[in-house]
């Protein structure tokens, strides 16, 4: 039995050890975090993951979260008769929707979020598309592949991002703090917009010129054919994710995350990853650790 708990000490010395130079790899370097997905519905995840923010946090990392909030946001939409209708992995909002999506995100999903840091010792604060015009949105038009061709089509109420208030971030992350952003824009009149997460984080990401984005997703990452284990892929290329998409291969939800990588990329971060979030501390073993997990996107091999 002290046998036992002697390598038990031992393998936690030496997992400290190798995640020691990876530390030191991101002490003061910005990293972004899509959170969402089963990490947010199921209790134990969430807990890893609020963890994981916090030990970053904690380690000199500016973490920056942007969070989802599908499944809420659906469960209020039914509450109130109305029923969700998804293009291109983007819900269609009308005007109504988008006042109900804004209330779930940041009056619910938001401050649960920031609560659940901060009762860890984290330092995070809330904010929306709306604070100091954080996120300024235009209309979206959904590209819709059919056929080998594409289709815009209007979803109502959801947003572009046009450009990013990165002071008051910047702001926030030199003072030690944990911006935790909910993805609603603000249009030139004032209007709400209703942003897709992922899309949201990956402008976020390639505005702040981040070290890295991370995606949390309900898979192991990318594959040509899923769910074909043979099939995934741990590298993926613009010109490749392109093909997949319009093979159909890359579909629905995974569609905007795709996006948001290369958004990230070509905006400026340095690198982008889609990882399982149903792995406990996914997070920390993409940052901290040799072998890294999920997908990464690149621009080229």
């Amino acid at each position: 039995m002290l046998e036992n708990l002697e390598n038990m000490e031992k393998y936690r010395a030496q997992m400290l050890i190798e995640a020691l130079p990876h530390i030191q790899k991101y002490y003061g370097k910005t990293v972004v975090v899509k959170y969402g997905g089963n990490a947010m519905i199921n209790e134990d995840l969430k807990d890893a993951v609020i963890h994981d923010i916090v030990l970053l946090s904690l380690v000199g990392v500016r973490i920056v979260v942007v969070h989802g909030g599908g499944p809420e946001i659906s469960r209020q939409l039914e509450q109130a008769g109305k029923k969700s209708e998804f293009v291109g992995g983007l819900r269609v909002t009308d005007a109504e929707s988008a006042a109900i999506a804004e209330m779930a995100l940041v009056g619910k999903i938001n401050t649960d979020l920031v609560g659940r840091l901060n009762a860890l010792g984290g330092k995070a604060v809330g904010l929306n598309g709306k604070d100091a015009n954080l996120l300024k949105a235009k209309k979206y038009l959904a590209d819709v592949y059919e056929n080998g061709e594409v289709n815009l089509v209007d979803i109502g109420f959801v947003g572009s991002v046009k450009e990013v208030n990165t002071d008051l971030i910047n702001c926030l992350l030199d003072g030690g703090y944990i911006p935790v952003i909910a993805p609603t824009g603000v249009g030139d009149e004032g209007e709400t917009y209703n942003i897709n997460a992922d899309v949201a984080a990956g402008e976020i990401a390639g505005a702040l010129k981040a070290e890295k984005l991370l995606v949390l997703t309900d898979v192991r990452g990318i594959y040509s054919a899923y769910p074909d284990e043979s099939s995934f892929i741990s590298t993926l290329t613009f010109e490749k994710a392109h093909e997949l998409i319009l093979k159909g291969s890359i579909d629905g939800g995974m569609i905007p995350k795709v996006r948001s990588c290369i958004k990230a990329l070509s905006g400026g971060a340095k690198k982008t990853h889609i990882i399982d979030g149903r792995a406990e501390h996914s997070i920390l073993m993409e940052l901290f650790s040799d072998k890294g997990v999920g997908t990464e996107v690149v621009k080229e091999i």
